[in-house]
């Protein structure tokens, strides 16, 4: 099985060359028929979809991440289409200018070469890699779970014919098996591949950063807070935590932990009023507990314990914790947050002045649902992940971050003296 994992990436390696040769005209007309495609064969995909829903327990968080739709693979076309219409990345002129001694140094993108993506029940993920790798000028290797292996055949499967019909090399995009050997095999493969970003639960993550020998940048892992300042618009409160919570409360961006002012606790029935309509599970510190036991459930309704906190929950859970002043909600934060996305509520343009400054995370909200972290709401077309690091990207990972540099040095004879 080794070998057959290091002919993919030798074949993958030779590829990611060839694709400096591809012009953008030709990027783009295979991301547009792609596009029609995936739609043309939705049938095909849902049913091999199908193939992967059967074996996971639909009570299982990831069942949602791993569900396919119509309307999600629409969806996700029209994202391709978006990506096709994004301006070419690569050749930017980022710096120029001539040296004293007649030297033209030119600073320009260029791709990453290879990278490599591995991700858990989230078969939109093949596609959404595909896209921005192809636009970017990179090849790419995906690792998709088990969970997945139908549904991520067979998109790869429709991509490779699409590259096939255009005369780009099809082994620009190399999907592993899905086996533990195969994965240890892709962190180590130094040489091959360039760059690793894994997408899906810390476990995950904590994994890849703990086995590969090979660059990595984290993205996925979301513990995100939002805060109800004593200044709060209990309006706007409800509807920013219900959105945050319950649009999809297992993508990395869904709310976990709320906090609130001690000041505003008599107000927490109205903040988590609409969470009863999707039946969500609250975890309540002492104080907000004996608030919220005389209006929420009792069978939604739990004591919060140590482990409530920093717990992505990636379902319809959420904990509630209370605190003094900002000061502390920002320690909570501080203690609890992976670095993703938190928000505050307010209408004092003091707290959230200091709230923006003191809070470490890659998206600060003020008065905003956290559900906006996402490339096509930054208007960054697409995305390949949430970076939650400082190195190379944070946030976003886009075209620009899928990216990195050379420098053109034009001569005519000179030689720097001894």
């Amino acid at each position: 099985m080794v070998m057959v994992i290091r002919e993919q990436l030798e074949n993958t390696l030779k590829a990611s060359r060839l694709m400096n040769l591809v012009s953008g005209q030709t990027i783009n007309r295979v991301l547009s028929e792609l596009a029609e495609t995936a739609v043309r064969e939705t049938g095909y995909i849902l049913l091999e979809n199908r193939k992967d829903l059967e074996r996971m327990d639909p009570s299982d968080p990831k069942f949602d991440r791993l569900k396919l739709t119509e309307e999600r693979i629409a969806g996700i076309a029209a994202d391709i289409r978006n990506v096709a219409e994004l301006p070419d990345p690569t050749g930017r002129v980022l710096m120029e200018k001539v040296m004293d001694n007649g030297l033209r140094i030119s600073k320009i993108t260029v791709p990453f070469g290879v990278i490599g993506v591995i991700y858990e029940a989230r078969p939109n993920v093949t596609f959404d890699v595909f896209a921005l790798c192809l636009k970017s000028g990179n090849a790419c290797v995906l690792k998709g779970g088990s969970d997945a292996i139908s549904s991520n055949t067979a998109i790869t499967g429709i991509i490779k014919s699409v590259l096939r019909k255009y005369d780009v090399p099809e082994d620009m995009v190399a999907l592993l098996p899905a086996g533990r050997e195969e994965t240890m095999e892709m962190l180590n493969a130094r040489g091959y591949i360039d760059l690793i970003i894994p997408r899906g639960s810390q476990g995950l993550i904590d994994f890849v950063r703990s086995n590969a020998s090979i660059p990595v940048i984290e993205t996925g892992a979301g513990i995100c807070h939002t805060y109800f300042d004593a200044a709060g618009d209990v309006v706007k409160g409800a509807e920013i935590v219900f959105n945050a919570k319950t649009r999809r409360p297992s993508v990395c961006n869904a709310l976990d932990c709320l906090i609130v002012h001690k000041s505003r606790l008599e107000e927490l029935p109205q903040l988590t009023s609409k969470l009863l309509h999707k039946e969500v599970i609250i975890y309540a510190d002492e104080a907000s507990y004996q608030v919220l036991k005389k209006s929420y459930p009792e069978e939604l309704l739990h004591p919060a314990t140590e482990e409530s906190f920093g717990t992505e929950f990636l379902s319809l859970k959420m904990s509630v914790k209370t605190v003094g002043s900002l000061e502390e909600a920002l320690g909570q934060i501080a203690r609890y947050s992976s670095k993703h996305s938190e928000a505050i509520i307010s209408e004092d343009t003091e707290a959230i002045g200091i709230f923006r400054k003191m809070v470490d995370a890659a998206a600060v909200y003020s008065n905003a649902s956290t559900a906006f972290t996402d490339g096509g709401q930054f208007g960054l077309g697409a995305e390949i992940g949430i970076s939650t690091q400082k190195l190379h990207a944070r946030g976003p990972m886009a075209l620009e971050e899928l990216t990195s540099y050379k420098w053109i040095v034009e001569g005519a004879g000179q030689v720097r003296k001894a």
